[in-house]
């Protein structure tokens, strides 16, 4: 796996913020080595719209400018789908592809060092990141920090800064309302109990393009078949290890 490296005043490095509390505390822990750092945020329409206030909060803890960028192709998710007739499955979600890669490969520089906010608990994923794009050079300060994502949720709490809503509606990402990539069946229940407009039209469009959004019981259903009462609530976990108060201690 790619690890950070001594850059030259040349080269840029940039952290990928997405308004997850994770990418929050890995900008922080990367400005403070590269203080000229750049912060940039791929937006998203779908996504809570308190994240506008956690992604002002973080500036003003990151005491840096956040650069914004955005796909100039599509202007949601919904229009990914529909224009590609898939909504996940096997070949992953054409909206990750559509709004994220590409629009941080058109951002990128070839030199960059890119840093993102992949905690202790998803080093495969990290790992996996770094191995199919050789190309892109990685820092996963927070896995090098080994904090997990229950430490960033205290981490945030420590610096003062509100969790974002969608942590706190229990949700275990602050992911895209809705997000297709998501199989279980709680987390389709969350979304029909605090958005229900959003689920019904989820269900619409999946029942439209042919695709099974749930796993459940080991079968993959659609939207309209799953139970009210499938899924456990998970509580969110805020925890606070050794590795998490030393990085409370480095970055206060």
């Amino acid at each position: 796996m790619a690890t950070e490296c001594d850059r030259t005043s040349e080269q840029r490095v940039v952290c990928w913020f997405s308004c997850g509390d994770a990418s929050a505390v890995a900008t922080k822990l990367a400005l403070k080595r590269y203080p000229r750092a750049i912060v940039a945020r791929i937006f998203l329409s779908d996504e809570h719209e308190d994240n506008e206030r956690f992604a002002r909060d973080c500036a003003d803890w990151f005491g840096r400018e956040i650069v914004t960028v955005t796909s100039g192709r599509y202007r949601s998710v919904e229009d990914v789908w529909k224009a590609k007739r898939y909504m996940s499955g096997i070949a992953g979600a054409p909206c990750t592809t559509a709004m994220k890669k590409e629009v941080r490969i058109a951002f990128q520089q070839p030199d960059d060092l890119q840093v993102f906010g992949y905690t202790a608990d998803e080093k495969p994923r990290a790992e996996r990141f770094a191995a199919h794009q050789p190309e892109v050079h990685t820092w996963f300060p927070l896995v090098e920090a080994e904090l997990t994502k229950a430490d960033c949720h205290g981490i945030i709490r420590a610096a003062g800064i509100e969790l974002p809503a969608m942590y706190r509606l229990g949700f275990q990402n602050n992911n895209c309302i809705g997000c297709a990539k998501a199989q279980g069946a709680g987390y389709w229940n969350l979304v029909r109990q605090h958005f229900p407009e959003l689920f019904e039209r989820r269900a619409k469009l999946s029942r439209e393009i042919g695709c099974r959004l749930v796993k459940l019981k080991g079968k993959r259903i659609y939207l309209d078949e799953l139970p009210v009462d499938a899924g456990i609530k998970p509580e969110l976990e805020v925890a606070c290890s050794p590795f998490c108060e030393q990085t409370i201690a480095e970055v206060a």
